[in-house]
């Protein structure tokens, strides 16, 4: 079976979430689900096995959490991997994020969700409260933040999982050249057109987001995590030690 064809369903089942929240919002989570490669990893690799209450922080539209409902609901129908494991049961989910179109979608898209099991915080992943989780995720978010809020996101971050608890962070690698150089062209667009300002984007070389890391008291390792993209992606699977 095809990569195309092991995530379809899953594509459809969690781009549904979203036919309430604008036809936008419906066409961004297929695209995004059907292409970014770290959300089939985050299944297929069971990366958050056993996780139930995760942190999302700049999370979107929430299509991680789309992602995950839907998983849940399709892991027990025919057609399910039986090479991938079994998904998170989530039973918590915070997301947070700043630019407020976007948490405006994920809360349309969740509407018949329990308010207490899916939370959609429309917020700064600098300043607003964390609570505690068994897996924070990061996927794409720290390069718009100034090395010391980095620093400090990944603190915080740690401060707020349980014992034995699990950071996921995906960054860009600066130290990539020309694939480096494409990337932060697409963040600054991306940003230009949400924000209406080019923004100050700050990179790190990944042997720096690795020190930065275990400085915070996380032991790593790396996964590549930009196939069939024109990026240079590595996603950290970091663990509270």
């Amino acid at each position: 079976m095809n990569s195309a064809a092991r995530v379809g369903p899953l594509v459809d089942a969690a781009s549904a979430y979203y036919r309430g929240a604008g036809r936008f919002a419906w066409h961004f989570a297929r695209g995004k689900l059907g292409t970014d490669p770290v959300f089939t990893a985050l299944l297929a690799q069971g990366l958050l096995s056993g996780r139930a209450r995760l942190l999302d922080l700049g999370c979107g539209q929430g299509l991680l959490a789309a992602w995950l409902l839907a998983a849940q609901r399709l892991a027990s129908a025919p057609g399910w991997p039986p090479q991938w494991p079994e998904p998170p049961s989530l039973q918590f989910y915070r997301g947070i994020e700043i630019n407020p179109r976007d948490a405006s979608r994920a809360r349309a898209a969740f509407v018949g969700e329990s308010p207490t099991a899916l939370q959609i915080v429309q917020g700064d992943i600098c300043v607003d409260d964390y609570g505690t989780a068994d897996a924070v995720v990061i996927l794409d978010v720290l390069h718009y933040l100034d090395h010391p809020a980095q620093q400090a996101v990944i603190e915080r971050a740690r401060a707020a999982l349980a014992p034995q608890g699990l950071l996921l962070l995906r960054v860009s690698d600066a130290a990539a050249g020309l694939c480096s150089a494409f990337s932060s062209a697409v963040d600054g667009a991306v940003a230009l057109a949400r924000r209406g300002r080019w923004p100050q984007l700050s990179y790190r070389a990944l042997d720096d987001w690795q020190a930065l890391l275990a400085r915070a008291g996380f032991g790593s390792r790396r996964l590549p995590m930009s196939a069939g993209t024109p990026f240079k992606n590595v996603l950290f699977v970091a663990h509270a030690q």
